[in-house]
C-alpha cells in the first residue's frame, strides 16, 4: 500500500481517476471547481498546480474519496465494490482492523521526507502555501480541511489525531475550531485549565488514509494504530523536536506550535458539511506556529465541506453506515440486512433494512439506530424498511416511504435529543443543543405482511441475462 500522498496520487493516475487542473486561483476557483466536480456522475480526484500567485509545484489535492474505487484504494480494500456490498465489506473489515490494533503501533524513526525543509523564526509564513479561500462567505483562508491535528493528553500520554477546521489568521498564527467534547478539545482544555500552553501539530498533506482516520470517531489514542492496521504496516513517525509530538514522517507538511491559554480570536464563518454557514464567527483558540516542516514542493490535501454531495460526505456516510451496522449487530438486532446514511442528508437521514421477525422489530431497530453513538449525533430521521428495499437506493427508499408507511400510525417523534452547534436548524446562541427525531416505520405492517400486495418486479436472473445480451442497458 502507498505510504505517502505522492505514491497514492501515482496509483490514482494509473487508475484513470486523477484530473490535473492548471492555473486556478486560490481565491474561490479551487473551491468552486471542486464543488462542480462533486456534481459529476463520476468525480475524479483533482490535482491543482500552477495556482495563481504561486510557483509551479506547490499543489492542492481535493476530491480524494469521492468514488467507491478511490475509497477502496484509500482503505486498502479489494476493488469492484459499491453500494450496499461496499458497506458490508467495510463493516467486516472494521471488525478485523479493531482486532489487529495492537500489532500496528506507530514506529518512531529518526528522519523522514517531511524534514526536507525545516523553517522557524522569521522564515515562518503560512501563506507560502497556496491556501484556498474555499467558499464565498468564509471568514478567511483555511489551510486545514483535510488535515490531521495531533495533540496529547497531558495525564495519560495518549496521542490523538483529529480533523478540525484550521484558518490562517496571519503569517504565524492559526485559528482552530473544534466541536465540543472532541478528544483534541479535551486535550487542549486540560493544558489551559492549568495555565499551560497546549502543544499542537497540524499535518496538512498526507496519504488520505491519515485524514480519514483523523476525521472518524475512534477510541482515544487509536488513530495511528488504525492507520497501521488498514495499511498492514506501522505508521512511521518522527518525535517532533519542540513539542515531542509524533508527526507522520511521510507528511507533505506539518505546522507545529502552541495554543496559549486565554488567547482567542474570531474564527469563521465557514461553509460546513451540512451545506450551510452554520456556526458563524466564534471566539476560538489560536495556534502560535513555531516551526514548519515540509517536503520539497509540498502538496496540501484539501477536503472542503459544503452543500452535498461531496467526497467527505460520501466517505463519512459509508463509514458511519458500516459502523452503525456493526453496533446494531452487537446490540442484538436480528436479521439486519443493511444500513445507510444518505449522502445528501448526512447524519440526518438513516435507513435500516431488516427482515421482520417479530412484532415491534422495526420500532426497536429504529430506536436503537437513532440513539447509538454512530447514529446519535444530530440525527433527524431514522426509517426502517423491509429486506427487499436497498437502503442505498433513493428510489427504493422513497417508494417504501410512500407506499408502506401510514403517517398517522408509523411516525413517532423523540424530543430533546442530542444535537450540535453545527446543526443549521439550531438558533444561536443557545445554552444547550437539542433536536427532535422522527422514527419512521416503512415496513409492511407486521400483522399482515404476508398478505401485503405483491410488488411488480422481474426475476433478477432475467435482468442480469438481458443486461449481458443487450450491452447498451448495462448501466
Amino acid at each position: 500500500m502507498a505510504e505517502s500522498l505522492r505514491e497514492w496520487l501515482d496509483q490514482v493516475e494509473k487508475m484513470g481517476e486523477l484530473e490535473k487542473v492548471n492555473g486556478a486561483d486560490w481565491k474561490l476557483e479551487i473551491g468552486c471547481l471542486t464543488a462542480i466536480n462533486w456534481s459529476r456522475r463520476k468525480s475524479p480526484a483533482l490535482l491543482f498546480d500552477n495556482i495563481k500567485g504561486y510557483p509551479a509545484g506547490l499543489r492542492v489535492v481535493t476530491s480524494s474519496t469521492g468514488t467507491p474505487s478511490l475509497v477502496g484504494l484509500t482503505l486498502n480494500l479489494p476493488g469492484g465494490y459499491s453500494g450496499l456490498p461496499l458497506v458490508h465489506m467495510v463493516a467486516e473489515k472494521l471488525s478485523q482492523w479493531e482486532k489487529d490494533l495492537g500489532y500496528y503501533r506507530p514506529k518512531v524513526v529518526s528522519t523522514g521526507p517531511v524534514q526536507e525543509n525545516i523553517l522557524s523564526g522569521d522564515a515562518i509564513d503560512l501563506l507560502k502555501f497556496p491556501v484556498p479561500l474555499w467558499h464565498e462567505e468564509d471568514g478567511g483562508r483555511y489551510i486545514g480541511t483535510g488535515d490531521a491535528v495531533i495533540t496529547r493528553d497531558m495525564d495519560t500520554g495518549q496521542v490523538n489525531l483529529g480533523t478540525y477546521r484550521v484558518m490562517v489568521h496571519d503569517r504565524k498564527t492559526l485559528g482552530i475550531y473544534m466541536a465540543p467534547a472532541r478528544h483534541g478539545e479535551n486535550h487542549i482544555l486540560k493544558y489551559h485549565s492549568r495555565g499551560l500552553p497546549a502543544p499542537i501539530a497540524v499535518s496538512i498533506g498526507h496519504h488520505p488514509l491519515v485524514f480519514r482516520m483523523a476525521c472518524f470517531e475512534l477510541p482515544p489514542g487509536s488513530e495511528y494504530e488504525n492507520i497501521g492496521a488498514i495499511a498492514r504496516e506501522p505508521v512511521e513517525v518522527i518525535q517532533e523536536e519542540t513539542t515531542g509530538l509524533p508527526i507522520p514522517a511521510n507528511s507533505e507538511a506539518v505546522l507545529v506550535g502552541w495554543s496559549p491559554p486565554g488567547k482567542k480570536r474570531l474564527e469563521g464563518p465557514f461553509g460546513e458539511f451540512t451545506g450551510y454557514y452554520a456556526s458563524g464567527e466564534v471566539m476560538s483558540p489560536i495556534i502560535e506556529v513555531e516551526r514548519i516542516y515540509h517536503r520539497n514542493d509540498p502538496i496540501i490535501l484539501g477536503s472542503p465541506p459544503g452543500r452535498p454531495p461531496s467526497d467527505s460526505n460520501y466517505y463519512q456516510c459509508l463509514m458511519c453506515s458500516a459502523n452503525l451496522h456493526n453496533d446494531l449487530v452487537k446490540a442484538g438486532v436480528p436479521d439486519l440486512v443493511g444500513v445507510f446514511f444518505h449522502e445528501m442528508a448526512l447524519q440526518q437521514f438513516i435507513t435500516v433494512a431488516i427482515k421482520q421477525r417479530y412484532a415491534g422489530h422495526a420500532r426497536q431497530t429504529a430506536l436503537l439506530a437513532s440513539q447509538l453513538a454512530r447514529g446519535g449525533s444530530m440525527n433527524r430521521y431514522v426509517m426502517v424498511v423491509d429486506e427487499d428495499i436497498d437502503p442505498t437506493n433513493n428510489n427504493d427508499v422513497m417508494w417504501a416511504l410512500s407506499t408502506r408507511s401510514d403517517p398517522e400510525k408509523d411516525i413517532d417523534i423523540l424530543r430533546r435529543t442530542r444535537s450540535t452547534p453545527l446543526d443549521p436548524i439550531m438558533r444561536k446562541p443557545a445554552e444547550a443543543y437539542f433536536n427532535s427525531r422522527a422514527i419512521i416505520d416503512a415496513c409492511k405492517p407486521y400483522e399482515w405482511k404476508d398478505q401485503f400486495p405483491k410488488p411488480v418486479d422481474f426475476d433478477p436472473a432475467l435482468a442480469r441475462s438481458l443486461k449481458e445480451k443487450f450491452k447498451t442497458f448495462a448501466g
